[in-house]
């Protein structure tokens, strides 16, 4: 296995790996040390079949449903991420970490390349360990103890849900999730702390007015995802990323109208923020 690193603050591809192969206790904790020191990791060239990447995700934790998508048939916890010729908005299509509005929102994401527009469509990542340790002592200070209000129905991410919601939403769906997580989050396997709000959910910080949560949140939301603290993937078929998403944000990129895009993915357990 040979790990090349992609930028200074995230991001890591992986090579000499067949996923299409059985693996081995030791191969997946290679690569979940991998996966911890670089917060996204990826990999070309992985032809896998649905059961294939299933038994990839669960090497690598616990596959849980996603709460407003239907998964694939025979496979719930597969769900097709996809932006068709005659759509506009694409899916997630904002700086955003996944479903932060769930009390116990997931540790990571994996995404698999099925179809890729003919150019357009990469995705961007940035390090919310890195924005964080950016910031000035004193900022740090004021954060500690602040909590986020997050919320499923937040506009930034709503609209961006609605053709697929129309063609592979679940009836039985809440309309919106709400929860309350630490400003900063401290990452529970390695031990480094993150900031842990973002544009696409967080609609307040708990115990201060509006105007207030408006202006540290927009601070905020501009610092965390500066240049230097992301990396860009420009995907091909077969090749899968795989976010820790206690500690990263994503953003794929909205510049191939009029071509299809399939992805599938897959969403891991995660744990309470603290």
């Amino acid at each position: 296995m040979k790990v090349k690193r992609l930028a200074g603050a995230l991001g890591a591809e992986i090579s000499g790996v067949d996923l299409t192969q059985p693996i081995s206790q030791g191969l997946a904790a290679e690569i979940r040390d991998v996966f911890l020191q670089h917060e996204v990791i990826f990999l070309r060239q992985q032809p896998l079949s649905l059961p294939q990447f299933m038994a990839f995700a669960q090497a690598m934790g616990e596959p849980v449903e996603y709460p407003f998508v239907k998964g694939l048939e025979g496979f719930p916890h597969i769900i097709e991420v996809k932006k068709l010729e005659h759509e506009k908005m694409n899916f997630g299509g904002v700086w955003h970490s996944d479903t932060t509005y769930l009390e116990t929102p997931p540790m990571g994401s994996m995404l698999l390349a099925r179809e890729i527009p003919p150019f357009g469509g990469d995705t961007l990542f940035a390090s919310q360990c890195a924005a964080y340790e950016a910031l000035s002592d004193t900022m740090q200070r004021m954060l500690e103890g602040l909590r986020g209000i997050n919320s499923s129905a937040k506009a930034d991410v709503s609209k961006t849900r609605e053709d697929r919601l129309k063609t592979d939403g679940k009836a039985s769906a809440p309309k919106d999730f709400t929860s309350s997580h630490p400003v900063v989050r401290t990452h529970p396997e390695t031990g480094r702390k993150a900031l842990y709000v973002n544009v696409a959910h967080t609609s307040g910080i708990e115990g201060l007015t509006d105007a207030e949560s408006a202006s540290l949140l927009n601070f905020l939301f501009q610092h965390q995802v500066k240049p230097e603290f992301t990396c860009r993937w420009a995907w091909e078929v077969d090749a899968l990323a795989f976010w820790d998403n206690r500690c990263a944000q994503h953003n794929p990129i909205n510049d191939y109208h009029g071509y299809r895009r399939v992805l599938h993915r897959i969403t891991l357990q995660g744990d309470k923020p603290v």
